[in-house]
């Protein structure tokens, strides 16, 4: 049992010692972002990254500093990922606007049902979708004891809730914000009809672009473009939203 309290105790201590040196690092790099130092603050804000810190806040400082350093496709990204944890976070929507008119960026076109869903995220529809499956079973169970025309009625508008979310959150897993999301970093990329640099030319996209990755072969990637384009681009051009 002792053995067991001190090792919990080390564990407890290594946890809190690691806490305290990311607030440490986020400090830094927010001081340096205060003072004009945008390299290093970068430097400091994507160790943290790296480091597997990924929150809302941190990824909106990243795009900020990159912002200040024109590098407006790394921004944009920067931006997208704040909006991927919390898409509701206020400042990240307005800078995110005002990249994209910076950069001239191109933007994916959504389809008709991530217009007709976009009330909600994805993952308010996960969990909707399971809210609602396990209320149904519920329901159901109730109704074969009990066959009252209430529970019946109850159990309908569950199992339609959850269709409709089951739907909605496979749709936008396919759409221009699911996991295949990608931005263009690299300035004028060039969007290819195959995996060469002399062949034919689809899209020049400018940083900040949004594309959705379709497969990858070698260096390349193939991906679905803007104006309801797809192409091959060199993978080193274009990250994925979602980590």
């Amino acid at each position: 049992m002792k053995r067991t309290m001190s090792i919990f105790a080390i564990l407890l201590t290594a946890a809190a010692l690691a806490f305290a040196q990311t607030n440490a690092q986020f400090a830094k790099a927010n001081q340096e972002f205060a003072q004009g130092d945008f390299k290093a603050a970068i430097e400091n804000y994507e160790s943290l990254v790296r480091g597997g810190q990924d929150t809302p806040n941190l990824f909106y400082n990243l795009g900020n500093a990159y912002f200040r350093t024109n590098d407006f496709g790394r921004a944009i990204l920067s931006y997208e990922r704040a909006l991927a944890l919390d898409p509701r976070h206020p400042e990240a929507q307005a800078n995110l606007r005002i990249a994209r008119d910076e950069a001239h960026a191109l933007e994916l076109a959504p389809s008709r049902w991530e217009q007709v869903f976009s009330f909600a995220t994805e993952n308010q529809f996960v969990i909707a979708t399971a809210v609602s499956f396990w209320i149904a079973l519920f329901l159901i169970a109730a109704f074969t004891f009990n066959r009252r025309r209430a529970l019946l009625a109850l159990c309908i508008v569950s199992m339609s809730i959850f269709v409709i979310a089951l739907v909605a959150s496979y749709e936008l897993d396919r759409g221009k914000s699911g996991p295949s999301a990608a931005i263009v970093t690299r300035d004028n990329t060039e969007a290819r009809l195959a995996t060469a640099d002399n062949a034919g030319r689809v899209l020049t996209l400018p940083a900040g672009s949004e594309i959705k990755i379709v497969s990858k072969r070698g260096d390349w990637i193939y991906a679905t473009l803007p104006n309801d384009l797809r192409g091959w681009m060199p993978a080193s051009s274009a990250e994925q939203v979602r980590m």
